[in-house]
Formats: C-alpha cells, sequence, structure tokens
C-alpha cells in the first residue's frame, strides 16, 4: 500500500496540471448533479408542505347534540388515514375568518359560519382517491350537512407532484450519466498519460493487481476529493440563494457523505476501466 501511494504522489508531482484538472473536472460534474439535487430536494420539501393543507372540512348542521358530535369525532379518529380531528365551534370559526381576512372582519356574523370539522390526513393518506374515500364516509353521518376538501385543487396538486416526480426522476438520470461519462473520460485521459510507464511495467514482470493499485487509489482520491469540493461548493451556492433569494434548505449529512462516497466510487470505477482497457492493450 505504501509504495502504490508512493506510486500515486510521484505521478501528481510529473504532472501536477493533470492531476488537478482531474480533481476539477470530477468536482465540477458532482456540483451540477448535486446543484440539480438540491432543487429537487428542496421542490419536494414545497410540495410536502403543501400536501399538509389537504383537510376535510365537514359542516355541523345547526342544532345537533354535542354529544352526537363528541361520539363522532371519536369515531372518526379511530380511522386509519385520520391523523387528527378538531371540532370548529361558529365562535371559533368566526374568530379563525376574522384573522385570516381582516380586510372583511367587519362583514362576518356568527350565524353566517356554521361549526365544522377539520379532519387531517396522516401522510401516505393524501392522495385524491382517498381523501374522496375518507370524504364520503363523513358524508353519511346524519348530521353532516355539507363535506368540503377542495377536489379539483387536490387533483391539480397530484397531478403536479407525479409530474415533478417523474421529471426529477428523468433528468437526475441523465444528469448522473453525464457526470459519469465526463469524470469517466477525465480519469481515462490520466491514465493513457502515463500508458509508457504501464508498458515498462509489464516488462519487467509487474502483476496486473501490481500495475494496478496506484491508478485505483489514485482515481479514489480524486473522487473522494472532487466530492468534497462539490460538496463545499454545493454550500457556498446553497448559502448564496438563501441569502438573495430565499431559503434552500441543504442536504441531510447523510446524504451528503453519500455524495462524498459516490465520487469516490465513480473516479475508483473510472480508474480500474481505464486501466484494465490499457493492461490489454500492452
Amino acid at each position: 500500500m505504501s509504495l502504490a501511494l508512493r506510486e500515486v504522489w510521484t505521478a501528481f508531482r510529473r504532472a501536477p496540471g493533470l492531476g488537478v484538472l482531474s480533481v476539477f473536472t470530477v468536482a465540477f460534474s458532482l456540483f451540477a448533479f448535486g446543484l440539480f439535487g438540491l432543487v429537487a430536494y428542496n421542490t419536494r420539501l414545497a410540495l410536502e408542505r403543501l400536501e399538509e393543507r389537504v383537510e376535510i372540512r365537514a359542516y355541523v348542521t345547526e342544532g345537533t347534540e354535542t354529544d352526537a358530535v363528541a361520539a363522532a369525532v371519536g369515531d372518526i379518529r379511530a380511522f386509519p388515514e385520520v391523523s387528527n380531528v378538531t371540532y370548529v365551534s361558529p365562535d371559533d370559526a368566526l374568530k379563525k375568518a376574522r384573522i385570516e381576512m381582516a380586510e372583511f372582519k367587519d362583514v362576518f356574523e356568527p350565524e353566517f359560519l356554521p361549526a365544522s370539522l377539520e379532519v387531517r390526513l396522516k401522510p401516505g393518506n393524501r392522495d385524491p382517491d382517498q381523501v374522496k374515500a375518507v370524504a364520503r364516509r363523513l358524508n353519511g353521518y346524519p348530521f353532516v350537512d355539507d363535506v368540503r376538501y377542495g377536489e379539483e385543487w387536490v387533483q391539480k396538486f397530484y397531478s403536479v407532484r407525479r409530474a415533478a416526480t417523474a421529471a426529477g426522476i428523468i433528468l437526475g438520470i441523465a444528469f448522473a450519466f453525464a457526470a459519469m461519462i465526463i469524470i469517466g473520460s477525465t480519469i481515462r485521459t490520466s491514465v493513457l498519460a502515463r500508458s509508457r510507464e504501464i508498458g515498462i511495467m509489464r516488462l519487467v514482470g509487474a502483476t496486473d493487481g501490481f500495475i494496478r493499485a496506484p491508478f485505483l487509489i489514485d482515481g479514489l482520491l480524486k473522487g473522494l476529493i472532487g466530492g468534497m469540493m462539490a460538496v463545499t461548493l454545493m454550500w457556498v451556492t446553497r448559502a448564496a440563494l438563501t441569502a438573495t433569494v430565499f431559503a434552500f434548505q441543504f442536504f441531510p449529512t447523510p446524504v451528503l457523505l453519500l455524495g462524498i462516497l459516490v465520487g469516490a466510487v465513480i473516479g475508483l470505477l473510472g480508474s480500474a476501466l481505464s486501466v484494465g482497457r490499457q493492461l490489454k492493450r500492452v
């Protein structure tokens, strides 16, 4: 291992420009892929926040006994799709309306706002079919006068979400593929620049494993350093966007570590494939 590391250092000293170029190519390729991932990640978070607003409101007929409503609340809370049920009295509805639409606060009167049950659903149970099914069950209670959940809005939201997910997957694969091609080509150039050295090592009887070792370590280190540089560039970009545009959430630590690992693996595989081809030629 120590001999292989010395070979890596010697090769870098012979052609530092090529080594630095390889690292920067890896870094910027992963940065472009990571930047797309950052936008996709924040888009997903924004859609999740919008999804949390999906709720069903069941309006209670005037004069319904409190005990009947309380019993229904307990029953509805037991629905597997439901996370919470809140009883909203006419007074509570009036206060909420005057806060949310302050410019019309003098227009609202308690008698115009009926009592209602505000039903929120669990994550994973907010698609149009499940929301509609729960709304239908709520409509079955005799004291429920009307059920509303913004059916058209829910349908459009999930259409947008499905389209965003599909586009994210397709573009993500395209970016990843492009990054792998660019990184692989750069590392291949680095290996080809040392083809004469590989031929000499073969002539003196060096085994394929001995020849491969320094190149594999070289590719691994370039990928690792490039991955760390890409993460740093993404953090700087995210900070700049947050300061000038709007708040961007950064990747969780496990995702960042995975990104650095991906850089190392791409560098390792790129070197392995390039050296393998070169060994077949000599």
